[in-house]
């Protein structure tokens, strides 16, 4: 996401204060809900560490749409999963996915307490991060956007501040660093619904979020009708999937190999495509 964790999305400390907290946060998805359907296999996962044999539990932060969300039998699905199942079904698991605290998956501290073995979330690399997580190689090139009510006559921050227009962003994410650093002090929602909330309830006229994830909001005639994209910001952003620091070397090499044979037989463009509706290279 991109959350400050990420980007979604200095730490050590907060990470084991996190670490013994989680047991008490985490809301894990052992059953339907949050399963996908690869077939496990002993046999082709023998020597790599999980914490749930004949599986691959997947720490997530849901709602974040087109990423991960549950549909509506109530399963979650999305973009993120699908790429992790790449690596599940290689490895004959079968992906489990706990919906934990944002703040807890970029911290590392889900991973280290052994609540899962990998982490998909939306979530931007970060020197930050890179302190307590290991990531993969990026599968995703992100970049934030403005959703503003309409009427507001703003196309850019720099509007939004002359403007004196009401600045809202997810907590823990790049898009709040991000305008922070332009000198912006939003207010801060826990996760994407709470901040969509926000913005239709008034709360704020103006967020900043993934670009793709406003894309989504936006695909929806009732949110459409109020609201519209006034700018993009280029942050060069990547999103990588994260593991336990000195994680398992043949889950982070089978991760890495997956991503980049998708990319190579055109699994990946399928993939993308299901998700955002265009090709890579074509999104915004």
């Amino acid at each position: 996401m991109a959350l400050r964790p990420l980007g979604r999305r200095g730490y050590a400390a907060g990470a084991l204060a996190l670490t013994a907290a989680l047991t008490l946060t985490a809301c894990g998805s052992d059953t339907g809900s949050g399963t996908t359907s690869a077939t496990a296999s002993s046999g082709a996962a023998a020597g790599v560490k999980v914490v749930q044999p004949g599986k691959l539990t997947v720490c997530t932060n849901i709602p974040y749409e087109p990423f991960q969300f549950k549909d509506d039998s109530g399963k979650i699905v999305g973009f993120d999963v699908d790429i992790v199942d790449l690596a599940a079904k290689k490895l004959g698991l079968t992906q489990n996915i706990v919906d934990i605290d944002f703040a807890v998956i970029k911290s590392g501290a889900a991973m280290a307490a052994g609540k899962c073995d990998v982490a998909a979330a939306g979530m931007t690399i970060t020197d930050e991060r890179k302190q307590n997580i290991d990531f993969s190689e990026p599968y995703f090139d992100a970049t934030q956007a403005l959703l503003a009510k309409k009427g507001t006559g703003a196309t850019s921050l720099e509007d939004v501040k002359t403007k004196g227009l009401k600045l809202g962003a997810q907590a823990s994410t790049t898009g709040l660093d991000y305008v922070k650093k332009q000198g912006f002090d939003p207010t801060e929602y826990a996760d994407s619904a709470k901040e969509l909330l926000a913005l239709q309830a008034g709360q704020a006229d103006v967020i900043v979020q993934d670009l793709p994830v406003v894309l989504t909001w936006l695909k929806k005639p009732d949110i459409a009708a109020k609201f519209e994209m006034i700018g993009s910001l280029d942050t060069g952003e990547q999103y990588g999937i994260g593991l336990k620091k000195g994680a398992d070397p043949t889950l982070l090499k089978t991760i890495n190999e997956e991503i980049a044979a998708a990319k190579q037989d055109g699994t990946y463009e399928k993939i993308y495509v299901k998700w955002f509706g265009k090709k890579p290279g074509e999104l915004g």
